[in-house]
């Protein structure tokens, strides 16, 4: 195994480093890269020539200056980034999951739309962590795959969760306000955690950009969730609790239709120039 540093100056944003992902995926599928941004350096720990590298460089217009390439031993080559997403995925997963249980729980006896439909979006979340990390160290084709699945595993349950609101607008209900507002501060706080775990990771590859978008949505699906207990409190009414029950539900479909289009997404064609210093549209 080889070792090489490479200087390319035009990378300077995520999308270059995109590219150079997809060229070492073709090239190279073992190979793994640190890249500095700051620095516009790139650490090839690679089997192939370094030349067709830079060659390869050169060809999807992002030249690089050889700094060093020598022999490495494997013990050598440094656990890489996918083991920092894995354990990100594993905390979220972990959170997701236990808040799931207690909102389920605690939305039927609290006979809440709400917090029913929160629930079932932490359960999508949870399966969406769970193959998010089956996609840690994948080839993209496979982050591809499991951020579609993912997105069409929210969309189902969003239409779960509307057929839960329709049910309880024909039968009726009487939601408890209080365990509304308690549980769905609780979930906020867990969300906001999630979302600060996963902040450094949301302009990675497509799975860790869906898990992104999940927890996103999520914080503001919490502070809809609060308010419509605070209206059910003063209102009187089960109408607050079957509006954010359908709303949360739209917001989770909306999140699978992202994804899948996320998921989509072509690579990047070569460029002359990059995006990121100059004025792309």
């Amino acid at each position: 195994m080889q070792k090489t540093s490479v200087n390319i100056k035009r990378m300077d944003c995520p999308s270059e480093i995109k590219m150079i992902e997809g060229l070492m995926e073709n090239l190279d599928p073992s190979a793994k890269m640190v890249f500095d941004l700051e620095s516009r350096t790139v650490q090839f720990y690679h089997s192939v020539d370094k030349d067709q590298i830079l060659d390869s460089l050169k060809a999807i217009s992002l030249p690089g200056d050889l700094i060093s390439s020598q022999e490495v031993l494997d013990h050598d080559i440094p656990d890489i980034a996918p083991s920092v997403e894995a354990k990100t995925l594993k905390y979220l997963l972990g959170i997701n999951f236990t808040m799931f249980v207690v909102e389920i729980i605690l939305g039927f006896y609290a006979e809440s739309t709400g917090l029913l439909a929160d629930g079932l979006d932490m359960l999508a979340d949870s399966f969406v962590y769970g193959l998010s990390l089956y996609a840690v160290g994948k080839s993209i084709a496979m982050k591809h795959k499991a951020a579609y699945f993912s997105g069409i595993m929210q969309i189902s349950l969003g239409l779960l969760c509307l057929v839960e609101v329709g049910r309880k607008f024909y039968f009726g209900s009487e939601p408890l306000s209080n365990y509304m507002i308690v549980v769905s501060v609780i979930a906020l706080i867990a969300n906001l955690w999630c979302l600060i775990l996963i902040h450094k990771h949301k302009d990675g590859e497509v799975h860790m950009k869906a898990s992104w978008i999940f927890s996103a949505n999520d914080v503001i699906v919490n502070t809809g969730v609060i308010f419509s207990g605070a209206l059910v409190y003063f209102l009187k009414s089960n109408v607050p609790d079957l509006i954010i029950g359908g709303i949360v539900s739209l917001v989770v479909i909306r999140g699978g239709i992202s994804i899948m289009k996320l998921s989509k997404i072509k690579k990047a064609e070569p460029i002359k120039e990059s995006c990121c210093s100059s004025n792309c549209d």
